[in-house]
């Protein structure tokens, strides 16, 4: 629980009687390889801050080619921010890639923290925010690398998780094929 809230003072402080009501809604859930915390097309009831386990942010072409768009490990929240508060249907999935553990806020509980905590509506448009300029530096890093380096962007910024998402799935956040991601492992000493 410490991690959560050392992680959302990044954004804001609160004082006790805020984390205990922040705490108090929140459910512990836990969800297997391969099961979605969102899927695309449906309106996302819960957000989450992972305690334990990799996922990925998924989409899927009109063939169903599926293509990774990013990560998300321990320490960070997942889910649809846009689609969860405005109700609204995902525009990609959230996949477990290993077996986690979350701790996940309802839409009634949020709601009634914007009502109950004066600066969670500020605090969460900054943590919002934070997550969206991440990714977007990141997509625009990466367009800018050759495979390679790509990769070896990948490596430095993510230390230990290219051991725990499958290569496919590594190779479609790279956007190259898992030949050339094999080829590129084997070059680099």
């Amino acid at each position: 629980m410490e991690e959560l809230f050392n992680y959302i003072r990044k954004f804001g402080i609160l004082n006790a009687e805020e984390e205990l009501l922040i705490e108090g809604g929140l459910q512990e859930m836990s969800i297997q390889k391969g099961e979605h915390f969102i899927e695309a097309g449906k309106v996302s009831k819960k957000i989450a801050f992972v305690k334990e386990g990799v996922f990925r942010s998924v989409y899927y072409n009109r063939r169903g080619d599926d293509f990774t768009r990013y990560f998300i490990y321990e320490g960070r929240f997942i889910g649809d921010f846009y689609g969860f508060t405005d109700q609204v249907p995902a525009l990609e999935s959230i996949e477990a890639i290993t077996d986690g553990a979350l701790l996940a806020i309802d839409l009634d509980h949020f709601k009634k923290l914007e009502k109950e905590i004066t600066i969670w509506s500020v605090l969460f448009a900054k943590l919002h925010a934070f997550v969206a300029e991440n990714k977007l530096k990141v997509a625009s890093t990466m367009l800018n690398l050759d495979a390679r380096s790509r990769y070896i962007h990948f490596l430095n910024h993510y230390p230990g998780l290219a051991n725990r998402v499958p290569q496919s799935m590594l190779a479609s956040y790279l956007g190259i094929t898992p030949s050339s991601l094999s080829r590129i492992r084997r070059n680099i000493v």
